[in-house]
Protein backbone atom coordinates (compact mmCIF):
# COMPACT_ATOMS: atom_id res chain seq x y z
CA UNK A 1 0.00 0.00 0.00
CA UNK A 2 2.99 2.49 1.16
CA UNK A 3 4.26 1.66 -2.51
CA UNK A 4 1.18 1.71 -4.32
CA UNK A 5 0.94 5.37 -3.00
CA UNK A 6 4.46 6.15 -3.75
CA UNK A 7 3.64 5.94 -7.21
CA UNK A 8 0.90 7.70 -7.10
CA UNK A 9 2.46 10.44 -5.23
CA UNK A 10 5.32 10.63 -7.84
CA UNK A 11 2.75 10.70 -10.89
CA UNK A 12 0.87 13.07 -9.73
CA UNK A 13 4.13 15.01 -9.09
CA UNK A 14 5.42 14.47 -12.41
CA UNK A 15 1.94 15.40 -14.08
CA UNK A 16 2.43 18.65 -11.79
CA UNK A 17 6.10 19.36 -13.19
CA UNK A 18 5.09 17.86 -16.87
CA UNK A 19 2.08 20.91 -17.14
CA UNK A 20 4.39 23.73 -15.86
CA UNK A 21 7.14 22.94 -18.12
CA UNK A 22 4.81 22.91 -20.82
CA UNK A 23 3.54 26.49 -20.15
CA UNK A 24 7.38 27.48 -20.41
CA UNK A 25 8.21 25.52 -23.17
CA UNK A 26 5.01 27.30 -25.07
CA UNK A 27 7.11 31.13 -23.83
CA UNK A 28 10.19 29.76 -24.90
CA UNK A 29 8.59 28.69 -27.90
CA UNK A 30 7.71 32.28 -28.59
CA UNK A 31 10.85 33.97 -27.43
CA UNK A 32 12.86 31.59 -29.69
CA UNK A 33 10.34 32.74 -32.98
CA UNK A 34 10.77 36.14 -31.92
CA UNK A 35 15.05 35.68 -31.73
CA UNK A 36 14.98 34.15 -35.33
CA UNK A 37 12.59 36.94 -36.58
CA UNK A 38 14.58 39.44 -35.31
CA UNK A 39 18.42 37.82 -35.92
CA UNK A 40 16.63 37.98 -39.71
CA UNK A 41 15.94 41.75 -39.49
CA UNK A 42 19.26 42.32 -38.24
CA UNK A 43 20.91 41.08 -41.90
CA UNK A 44 19.57 44.11 -43.09
CA UNK A 45 19.99 46.45 -39.81
CA UNK A 46 16.04 46.69 -38.80
CA UNK A 47 16.36 44.32 -36.49
CA UNK A 48 19.27 45.70 -34.43
CA UNK A 49 17.16 48.28 -32.22
CA UNK A 50 14.86 45.15 -31.34
CA UNK A 51 17.79 42.93 -30.71
CA UNK A 52 17.60 43.59 -26.52
CA UNK A 53 14.25 43.37 -26.02
CA UNK A 54 14.36 39.64 -27.80
CA UNK A 55 17.12 38.93 -25.52
CA UNK A 56 15.49 40.16 -22.33
CA UNK A 57 12.50 38.00 -23.47
CA UNK A 58 15.02 34.64 -23.47
CA UNK A 59 16.10 35.79 -20.32
CA UNK A 60 12.90 36.07 -18.66
CA UNK A 61 11.69 32.98 -19.83
CA UNK A 62 14.90 31.25 -18.78
CA UNK A 63 14.58 33.09 -15.09
CA UNK A 64 10.84 31.24 -15.34
CA UNK A 65 12.60 28.16 -15.78
CA UNK A 66 15.25 28.45 -13.46
CA UNK A 67 12.59 29.54 -11.08
CA UNK A 68 10.45 26.27 -11.79
CA UNK A 69 13.03 23.56 -11.71
CA UNK A 70 14.56 25.46 -8.31
CA UNK A 71 11.22 24.42 -6.57
CA UNK A 72 11.92 20.68 -8.22
CA UNK A 73 15.67 19.93 -6.68
CA UNK A 74 19.05 21.90 -6.70
CA UNK A 75 18.26 25.67 -6.61
CA UNK A 76 20.01 27.56 -9.77
CA UNK A 77 20.76 31.30 -9.43
CA UNK A 78 19.21 33.37 -11.77
CA UNK A 79 22.12 35.86 -13.63
CA UNK A 80 20.67 39.07 -12.99
CA UNK A 81 19.65 41.54 -16.35
CA UNK A 82 21.11 41.15 -19.41
CA UNK A 83 24.86 43.14 -19.80
CA UNK A 84 23.91 46.92 -21.64
CA UNK A 85 24.96 46.82 -25.13
CA UNK A 86 24.32 44.02 -28.07
CA UNK A 87 27.63 43.43 -28.64
CA UNK A 88 28.53 43.01 -24.59
CA UNK A 89 25.73 40.84 -24.67
CA UNK A 90 25.96 38.27 -27.34
CA UNK A 91 29.81 37.99 -25.76
CA UNK A 92 27.68 37.23 -22.31
CA UNK A 93 28.22 33.22 -21.77
CA UNK A 94 25.14 33.22 -19.62
CA UNK A 95 22.95 34.84 -23.03
CA UNK A 96 24.38 32.43 -24.93
CA UNK A 97 23.54 29.39 -23.04
CA UNK A 98 20.23 30.88 -22.70
CA UNK A 99 19.76 30.90 -26.08
CA UNK A 100 20.86 26.89 -26.71
CA UNK A 101 18.48 26.85 -24.61
CA UNK A 102 14.96 27.98 -26.03
CA UNK A 103 16.34 26.42 -29.24
CA UNK A 104 16.35 23.08 -27.16
CA UNK A 105 13.73 23.32 -25.28
CA UNK A 106 11.26 24.35 -27.29
CA UNK A 107 11.02 20.94 -28.92
CA UNK A 108 11.88 18.97 -26.13
CA UNK A 109 9.73 20.86 -23.53
CA UNK A 110 6.25 20.66 -25.39
CA UNK A 111 6.96 16.89 -26.73
CA UNK A 112 7.06 15.54 -23.30
CA UNK A 113 4.31 18.21 -22.15
CA UNK A 114 1.96 17.41 -24.48
CA UNK A 115 2.94 13.40 -24.37
CA UNK A 116 2.62 13.75 -20.38
CA UNK A 117 -0.47 14.89 -20.53
CA UNK A 118 -1.97 13.10 -23.06
CA UNK A 119 -1.41 9.76 -21.46
CA UNK A 120 -3.73 10.47 -18.53
CA UNK A 121 -6.46 11.95 -20.63
CA UNK A 122 -6.60 9.16 -23.13
CA UNK A 123 -6.41 6.63 -19.67
CA UNK A 124 -9.43 8.48 -18.33
CA UNK A 125 -10.68 8.66 -22.22
CA UNK A 126 -10.71 5.11 -23.35
CA UNK A 127 -10.75 3.50 -19.66
CA UNK A 128 -14.39 4.95 -19.24
CA UNK A 129 -15.56 4.35 -22.92
CA UNK A 130 -17.59 0.82 -22.24
CA UNK A 131 -19.78 3.13 -20.47
CA UNK A 132 -20.67 5.72 -23.01
CA UNK A 133 -19.62 3.96 -26.42
CA UNK A 134 -22.97 3.34 -27.17
CA UNK A 135 -23.55 7.37 -27.25
CA UNK A 136 -21.10 7.76 -30.40
CA UNK A 137 -21.25 6.11 -34.10
CA UNK A 138 -19.53 2.90 -34.13
CA UNK A 139 -16.68 4.59 -36.57
CA UNK A 140 -16.66 7.30 -34.50
CA UNK A 141 -14.84 6.50 -31.84
CA UNK A 142 -13.08 9.51 -30.08
CA UNK A 143 -9.33 8.99 -30.55
CA UNK A 144 -9.54 5.58 -32.52
CA UNK A 145 -10.79 6.16 -35.79
CA UNK A 146 -9.25 4.06 -37.24
CA UNK A 147 -10.66 1.18 -35.08
CA UNK A 148 -15.21 0.04 -35.58
CA UNK A 149 -16.97 -0.03 -32.48
CA UNK A 150 -19.49 -3.10 -33.02
CA UNK A 151 -20.38 -4.10 -29.39
CA UNK A 152 -19.63 -4.20 -26.08
CA UNK A 153 -16.69 -6.26 -26.37
CA UNK A 154 -14.93 -3.86 -29.09
CA UNK A 155 -15.53 -0.91 -26.09
CA UNK A 156 -13.89 -3.52 -23.29
CA UNK A 157 -10.85 -4.13 -25.63
CA UNK A 158 -10.97 0.54 -25.71
CA UNK A 159 -11.40 0.29 -22.25
CA UNK A 160 -8.31 -2.22 -21.61
CA UNK A 161 -6.39 0.28 -23.98
CA UNK A 162 -7.02 2.54 -21.23
CA UNK A 163 -6.17 0.29 -18.68
CA UNK A 164 -2.29 0.59 -20.88
CA UNK A 165 -2.23 4.15 -21.18
CA UNK A 166 -2.87 4.66 -17.15
CA UNK A 167 -0.29 2.11 -16.94
CA UNK A 168 2.14 4.08 -19.12
CA UNK A 169 1.20 7.57 -17.28
CA UNK A 170 1.85 5.99 -13.55
CA UNK A 171 5.85 4.75 -15.00
CA UNK A 172 6.94 7.03 -17.67
CA UNK A 173 5.31 10.31 -16.59
CA UNK A 174 8.37 10.55 -13.88
CA UNK A 175 10.85 10.10 -16.69
CA UNK A 176 9.24 12.19 -19.21
CA UNK A 177 9.38 14.75 -16.31
CA UNK A 178 12.94 14.55 -16.00
CA UNK A 179 13.42 14.49 -19.51
CA UNK A 180 11.83 17.73 -19.86
CA UNK A 181 13.54 19.36 -17.17
CA UNK A 182 16.73 18.05 -18.08
CA UNK A 183 17.82 20.92 -20.90
CA UNK A 184 17.38 23.43 -18.49
CA UNK A 185 19.57 21.45 -15.86
CA UNK A 186 22.61 21.51 -18.45
CA UNK A 187 22.14 24.91 -20.09
CA UNK A 188 20.75 27.31 -17.63
CA UNK A 189 23.11 26.83 -14.66
CA UNK A 190 25.96 29.24 -14.03
CA UNK A 191 29.39 28.35 -17.06
CA UNK A 192 32.20 26.61 -14.82
CA UNK A 193 33.92 29.18 -13.03
CA UNK A 194 30.92 31.74 -13.20
CA UNK A 195 29.31 29.55 -10.28
CA UNK A 196 32.11 30.00 -7.87
CA UNK A 197 32.29 33.28 -7.82
CA UNK A 198 28.26 33.61 -7.37
CA UNK A 199 28.19 31.42 -4.66
CA UNK A 200 30.58 33.14 -2.65
CA UNK A 201 28.66 36.57 -3.15
CA UNK A 202 25.13 34.62 -2.14
CA UNK A 203 27.28 33.18 1.11
CA UNK A 204 28.56 36.45 2.11
CA UNK A 205 24.79 38.01 1.91
CA UNK A 206 23.46 35.47 4.16
CA UNK A 207 26.14 35.32 5.82
CA UNK A 208 25.84 39.03 6.61
CA UNK A 209 21.65 38.39 6.86
CA UNK A 210 22.73 35.68 9.53
CA UNK A 211 24.64 38.44 11.74
CA UNK A 212 21.58 40.45 11.45
CA UNK A 213 19.11 38.47 12.44
CA UNK A 214 20.99 36.96 14.89
CA UNK A 215 21.53 40.52 16.46
CA UNK A 216 17.92 41.20 16.08
CA UNK A 217 17.28 37.57 17.99
CA UNK A 218 20.19 39.07 20.99
CA UNK A 219 18.05 42.51 20.67
CA UNK A 220 13.98 40.68 21.39
CA UNK A 221 15.71 38.29 24.02
CA UNK A 222 17.08 41.37 25.97
CA UNK A 223 13.64 42.93 25.69
CA UNK A 224 11.85 40.03 26.91
CA UNK A 225 14.29 39.56 29.84
CA UNK A 226 14.50 42.94 30.42
CA UNK A 227 11.06 44.41 30.21
CA UNK A 228 9.06 41.41 31.53
CA UNK A 229 11.04 38.85 33.95
CA UNK A 230 13.65 41.81 35.16
CA UNK A 231 10.86 43.94 36.67
CA UNK A 232 9.47 40.59 37.85
CA UNK A 233 12.27 39.81 40.09
CA UNK A 234 12.41 43.36 41.26
CA UNK A 235 8.86 43.35 42.84
CA UNK A 236 9.39 39.81 43.97
CA UNK A 237 13.04 41.77 45.82
CA UNK A 238 10.90 45.06 47.15
CA UNK A 239 7.91 42.33 48.14
CA UNK A 240 10.45 40.04 50.04
CA UNK A 241 12.01 43.01 51.88
CA UNK A 242 8.59 44.20 53.15
CA UNK A 243 7.25 41.11 54.41
CA UNK A 244 11.08 40.79 56.14
CA UNK A 245 9.66 44.17 57.91
CA UNK A 246 6.16 43.48 58.53
CA UNK A 247 7.20 40.37 60.25
CA UNK A 248 7.96 42.35 63.32
CA UNK A 249 4.98 44.65 63.05
CA UNK A 250 2.18 43.38 61.50
CA UNK A 251 2.40 39.00 60.94
CA UNK A 252 -0.90 39.18 59.47
CA UNK A 253 0.24 41.62 56.58
CA UNK A 254 3.32 39.75 56.24
CA UNK A 255 1.73 36.93 55.31
CA UNK A 256 -0.34 39.38 52.44
CA UNK A 257 3.05 40.21 51.10
CA UNK A 258 4.36 36.89 50.90
CA UNK A 259 1.24 35.98 48.87
CA UNK A 260 1.65 38.82 46.49
CA UNK A 261 6.02 37.71 46.27
CA UNK A 262 5.03 34.50 45.23
CA UNK A 263 2.53 35.39 42.56
CA UNK A 264 4.89 37.77 41.04
CA UNK A 265 8.11 34.83 41.31
CA UNK A 266 5.49 32.50 39.61
CA UNK A 267 4.72 35.61 36.80
CA UNK A 268 8.35 35.86 36.60
CA UNK A 269 9.08 32.11 35.85
CA UNK A 270 6.35 32.23 33.43
CA UNK A 271 8.04 34.76 31.43
CA UNK A 272 11.14 33.04 31.54
CA UNK A 273 9.83 30.13 30.36
CA UNK A 274 8.68 32.23 27.33
CA UNK A 275 11.81 33.45 26.39
CA UNK A 276 13.19 30.05 26.76
CA UNK A 277 11.00 28.89 24.29
CA UNK A 278 11.53 31.46 22.21
CA UNK A 279 14.90 30.27 21.70
CA UNK A 280 14.91 26.80 21.20
CA UNK A 281 11.06 25.28 21.89
CA UNK A 282 11.63 22.30 24.20
CA UNK A 283 8.15 20.75 22.49
CA UNK A 284 10.68 19.91 19.64
CA UNK A 285 12.76 17.95 21.67
CA UNK A 286 10.31 16.40 23.46
CA UNK A 287 7.51 15.72 20.60
CA UNK A 288 9.62 16.11 16.80
CA UNK A 289 8.55 18.69 14.24
CA UNK A 290 5.37 17.17 13.55
CA UNK A 291 3.96 17.13 17.42
CA UNK A 292 5.25 20.99 17.77
CA UNK A 293 3.47 22.00 14.57
CA UNK A 294 0.54 20.15 15.56
CA UNK A 295 0.45 22.47 18.74
CA UNK A 296 0.51 25.46 16.49
CA UNK A 297 -2.08 24.55 14.43
CA UNK A 298 -4.36 23.51 17.24
CA UNK A 299 -3.63 27.17 19.11
CA UNK A 300 -4.22 28.99 15.91
CA UNK A 301 -7.39 31.35 16.08
CA UNK A 302 -8.20 30.61 12.53
CA UNK A 303 -9.20 27.49 11.51
CA UNK A 304 -5.50 25.02 10.16
CA UNK A 305 -4.85 22.28 8.60
CA UNK A 306 -1.83 20.88 9.20
CA UNK A 307 0.03 17.79 6.98
CA UNK A 308 3.13 16.63 7.73
CA UNK A 309 5.51 13.74 6.06
CA UNK A 310 8.77 13.81 7.48
CA UNK A 311 9.62 10.45 8.17
CA UNK A 312 13.08 11.27 10.05
CA UNK A 313 13.99 13.95 12.19
CA UNK A 314 16.08 17.15 10.68
CA UNK A 315 18.68 18.48 12.60
CA UNK A 316 17.72 20.83 15.53
CA UNK A 317 18.65 23.94 13.72
CA UNK A 318 16.73 23.51 10.48
CA UNK A 319 13.59 22.00 12.88
CA UNK A 320 13.56 25.18 14.99
CA UNK A 321 13.86 27.34 11.69
CA UNK A 322 10.65 25.35 9.86
CA UNK A 323 9.06 25.41 13.70
CA UNK A 324 9.41 29.75 13.81
CA UNK A 325 8.63 29.95 10.08
CA UNK A 326 5.28 28.43 10.53
CA UNK A 327 4.64 29.92 13.91
CA UNK A 328 5.54 33.81 12.40
CA UNK A 329 3.49 32.32 9.32
CA UNK A 330 0.33 31.72 11.35
CA UNK A 331 1.07 35.10 13.41
CA UNK A 332 0.58 36.90 10.21
CA UNK A 333 -2.56 35.28 8.96
CA UNK A 334 -4.31 36.07 12.27
CA UNK A 335 -3.22 39.39 12.33
CA UNK A 336 -3.02 41.06 8.83
CA UNK A 337 -5.17 38.13 6.29
CA UNK A 338 -8.71 38.03 7.53
CA UNK A 339 -8.86 34.40 6.53
CA UNK A 340 -11.28 31.95 7.42
CA UNK A 341 -8.75 28.78 6.92
CA UNK A 342 -4.87 27.97 6.46
CA UNK A 343 -3.70 25.27 5.31
CA UNK A 344 0.54 24.52 6.59
CA UNK A 345 2.59 21.11 4.92
CA UNK A 346 5.60 20.15 5.84
CA UNK A 347 7.90 17.00 3.93
CA UNK A 348 11.19 16.36 3.18
CA UNK A 349 12.14 15.57 -0.38
CA UNK A 350 15.29 15.31 -1.88
CA UNK A 351 17.57 16.22 0.95
CA UNK A 352 15.18 19.15 1.43
CA UNK A 353 12.44 20.27 3.83
CA UNK A 354 10.02 21.62 2.36
CA UNK A 355 7.42 24.22 4.28
CA UNK A 356 4.00 25.65 2.31
CA UNK A 357 2.04 27.90 4.00
CA UNK A 358 -1.28 28.96 2.31
CA UNK A 359 -4.59 30.97 3.61
CA UNK A 360 -7.54 32.10 1.80
CA UNK A 361 -7.48 35.75 3.19
CA UNK A 362 -7.51 38.97 0.60
CA UNK A 363 -3.59 38.35 -0.35
CA UNK A 364 -1.71 41.47 -1.12
CA UNK A 365 1.34 41.00 1.23
CA UNK A 366 4.41 43.03 1.13
CA UNK A 367 7.48 42.25 2.74
CA UNK A 368 8.73 46.04 2.46
CA UNK A 369 5.61 46.30 5.13
CA UNK A 370 6.79 44.87 7.96
CA UNK A 371 4.33 41.69 9.45
CA UNK A 372 7.39 39.51 9.78
CA UNK A 373 8.11 38.81 6.26
CA UNK A 374 11.48 40.20 6.24
CA UNK A 375 12.71 38.24 9.37
CA UNK A 376 11.39 34.85 8.05
CA UNK A 377 13.14 35.51 4.66
CA UNK A 378 16.38 36.31 6.30
CA UNK A 379 16.26 33.43 9.13
CA UNK A 380 15.34 30.83 6.11
CA UNK A 381 18.24 32.32 3.80
CA UNK A 382 20.52 32.04 6.78
CA UNK A 383 20.33 28.13 6.52
CA UNK A 384 21.04 28.12 2.97
CA UNK A 385 16.99 28.19 1.92
CA UNK A 386 14.77 29.97 -0.24
CA UNK A 387 11.36 31.62 0.61
CA UNK A 388 8.98 31.88 -1.91
CA UNK A 389 5.91 34.90 -1.73
CA UNK A 390 3.21 34.45 -3.76
CA UNK A 391 0.00 37.30 -2.76
CA UNK A 392 -1.84 38.78 -5.32
CA UNK A 393 -4.41 41.19 -3.98
CA UNK A 394 -7.73 39.26 -3.23
CA UNK A 395 -5.23 36.68 -2.24
CA UNK A 396 -4.66 33.74 -1.99
CA UNK A 397 -1.16 34.10 -0.05
CA UNK A 398 1.41 31.16 -0.45
CA UNK A 399 4.35 31.04 1.00
CA UNK A 400 6.90 28.02 -0.11
CA UNK A 401 10.30 27.58 2.06
CA UNK A 402 13.09 25.04 1.43
CA UNK A 403 15.34 24.47 3.99
CA UNK A 404 18.68 21.93 3.41
CA UNK A 405 18.50 19.10 5.93
CA UNK A 406 20.62 16.45 4.45
CA UNK A 407 20.10 13.80 1.91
Amino acid sequence: MAYVRGRVRATVGALEHLVGGLGTATLALGALLWAAIVAVTCLVGVGLLAAPGALRAVRWVSDRERTRLSRWGEPIPTPGPVPAGLRTATRDPFVRRELGWVALYSLVGLVTGLVGIALPLYAVQDGTFPLWYRLVPPDAAPGIVWWRIDGLSDALWVGVLGVGCLAAAIWFSPVLARLQAWPGRMLLPPPPGVDLSLRVAELTATRAAALDAHAVELRRIERSLHDGTQNRLVAVNVLLGAARRAVRRNPDRADEILGQAQDAAEQALGELRTVVRGILPPVLDDRGLAGALAGLAGSCVVPCRLEVDVTVRCAASVEATAYFVVAEALTNVVRHSGASQVDVAVRRERGRLLVCIEDDGHGDADETRGSGLTGIRRRVEAYDGRMTLTSPPGGPTRMDVELPCGS
